[in-house]
């Protein structure tokens, strides 16, 4: 009798291993099953971005613009006029003071005719001074951009701005580097055009919490 419980014990044992296994292996089926669909749902959701950078692109009307975009202009041909050697009579103000330096300028058209770069040399208060000034028009968004570099910092200034057709006088907004404290500064430049060989430059500041200043002016005179 012992012996026969023994062996159902056994019988019993070895179906309740099998059905254990059986189980194990439906459970990790289960998973994989989940697994894969997770998978396809995931494809499915990331098919509208494949698609979307599928999206037909007009291309004429592209290579039209960009041919625009390119292309030198009326503004450029304005801005090649002052193309030459000019003198240059610095004014910078410091409160009630004032120092007066003198500078060579060099403009030309570079790029093909897309970007004017003037190059100044002289000397501010007895020392070497070179900067680079460019200014381009930007035939999409039709505005003058202009940049400043010199050899007194190691920063560049950026304006940004229209040119008013009355008074012959390019108004220019933008920003440079407040060097005791690091941060933005506020510009504003004006640029007239007095005639062919005549020009005249006056730049603003406003500092944070004060109201805005003449700092410089550069009268030019084209040789």
């Amino acid at each position: 009798m012992i012996l026969k419980i023994m062996v159902v014990s056994s019988i019993l044992k070895t179906k309740f291993i099998k059905m254990k296994k059986l189980l194990m292996s439906m459970s990790f089926l289960a998973l994989l099953i989940t697994a894969c669909n997770t998978e396809k749902k995931d494809a499915t959701n990331d098919s509208p971005k494949v698609a979307s950078s599928n999206t037909p692109v007009d291309t004429a009307a592209m290579n039209k613009a960009w041919a625009a975009y390119m292309t030198p202009g009326d503004v450029h041909k304005m801005l090649a006029k002052a193309d030459g050697k000019w003198d240059a009579e610095i004014t910078f103000y410091m409160g009630s003071d004032t120092s007066v330096n003198k500078a060579t300028c060099e403009t030309e058209m570079i790029l093909g005719g897309r970007y004017q770069k003037s190059e100044y040399e002289g000397n501010v208060d007895g020392m070497p001074f070179e900067g680079v000034n460019t200014l381009a028009y930007d035939n999409s968004r039709k505005i003058y951009i202009s940049t400043w570099i010199d050899n007194m910092g190691t920063g560049l200034m950026y304006l940004e701005g229209t040119f008013d057709d009355k008074t012959m006088t390019m108004n220019l907004k933008g920003k440079a580097t407040d060097v005791t404290t690091g941060k933005d500064i506020m510009m504003r430049e004006t640029v007239k055009i007095i005639d062919e060989k005549t020009q005249q430059m006056d730049m603003y500041d406003t500092k944070e919490g004060q109201p805005e200043v003449k700092t410089m002016s550069i009268l030019l005179k084209k040789r």
